[in-house]
């Protein structure tokens, strides 16, 4: 049995924005994608690729890399790393001031539980 697994950052990336874009009711129906670079070139240290935004400011913005994103939440550090462990996804502090909380998509089939995060953030 072979295992198709996206793991391609751009892909994922695109998958993220998509989820976002096709919501028009419901939590994510109040986010929207913001300052999309689409031109980027995934670096293992990461490119700004776009925010996730909705009328009252950032609620996160995307990083790419060549094989995974990861989005930079800073909003509630607590709740978020809480929020992303519970959905399974990978997530670690930021120190900066003001602190953020790195959260990583490495592959497709985590977009859904990156949206379901940012649902509840919304």
């Amino acid at each position: 049995m072979v295992e198709d697994r996206t793991t391609d950052g751009t892909r994922i990336a695109e998958l993220l924005s998509s989820e976002i874009h096709g919501r028009e009711s419901g939590a994510l129906g109040s986010l929207s994608v913001t300052d999309a670079d689409r031109e980027v070139d995934p670096r293992e240290d990461s490119a700004y690729v776009f925010t996730v935004s909705r009328d009252d400011g950032s609620v996160a913005t995307v990083h790419v890399h060549p094989d995974r994103i990861h989005l930079e939440v800073a909003t509630t550090p607590d709740r978020v790393a809480e929020l992303a462990g519970d959905l399974g996804l990978r997530a670690r502090p930021k120190a900066v001031d003001p602190p953020q909380t790195l959260v990583f998509i490495e592959d497709g089939a985590e977009v859904k539980r990156a949206t379901d995060l940012l649902a509840a953030l919304a």
